[in-house]
């Protein structure tokens, strides 16, 4: 089993979109038994994927240990991915995991996942605090979503250092141009400055995943952003760490 946090410490940079997209790439084009933890006390992984929360303090109550996480986790209506969703008791996760003051807690949750799936995707809140040090700990690979733009950019820097700082020897960071938009002269020249990162465009069919509650590629398959999302998929399950495969 796997672990890959998609995070960034800035918010708006399409987080829930690569993490419910990635879920469809792995579940679909490669068998993947996935289960997408939704830490993000907004939820948009949870409504995308049809999430129904039993308990409005459930998700806050896991990572308390006080649930089992089996309690709270649902089918979707994509083959293969299972979702463990978000409610608003996880709006102060940083606090959370604080006052448990149990560094590996994270860690741990995701351990008892082994038997159940191939791959967690955990779609993560902005910030840098005491989640941060969490999922630092916890993934195998941090894919960090970046719009090309300077603030993105500057986020992404401080992941780095924040990383490096914290966390030397942790998991490999991948970074990836997201919503894409290069009608945009800062887009196109961000991008083309660097093409060896991958690149996710922006379309309108991206903003139709609320309304139809669904991933991208079950509804516009041939569209190039699920076909970047695939490619993206297939560069992550052939990428090396120190030699070895990361997923």
């Amino acid at each position: 089993m796997s672990t890959i946090a998609i995070f960034n410490p800035k918010g708006g940079v399409g987080k829930t979109m690569l993490s419910v997209n990635l879920a469809w790439a792995a579940a679909t084009l490669s068998k993947r038994r996935v289960l997408l933890w939704d830490l993000d006390a907004q939820g948009a992984s949870t409504f995308i994927l049809g999430g129904k929360g039993k308990r409005h303090d459930a998700a806050g109550a896991v990572i308390y240990r006080d649930v089992e996480p089996e309690v709270l986790i649902q089918h979707t209506n994509v083959p293969r991915i299972d979702l463990l969703p978000a409610d608003a008791s996880i709006r102060s996760l940083d606090a959370i995991f604080s006052e448990i003051d149990k560094e590996n807690r994270l860690k741990k949750l995701i351990a008892g996942f082994a038997q159940q799936y191939d791959l967690i995707i955990l779609d993560c809140p902005p910030g840098l605090g005491s989640t941060a040090d969490q999922v630092a700990r916890a993934a195998d690979l941090i894919l960090a979503p970046i719009i090309p733009s300077t603030l993105a950019r500057r986020s992404f820097h401080a992941l780095r250092e924040f990383l490096d700082r914290h966390h030397k020897g942790g998991p490999p960071v991948y970074p990836v141009f997201n919503m894409v938009d290069r009608r945009r002269k800062e887009h196109r020249e961000t991008t083309d400055a660097d093409p060896g990162c991958p690149a996710i465009p922006m379309a309108a069919t991206v903003e139709q995943m609320g309304i139809r509650q669904l991933p991208l590629g079950a509804y516009a398959p041939r569209s190039p952003t699920a076909r970047a999302v695939e490619k993206l998929w297939h560069t992550l399950e052939k990428l090396k760490h120190d030699g070895k495969k990361v997923l």
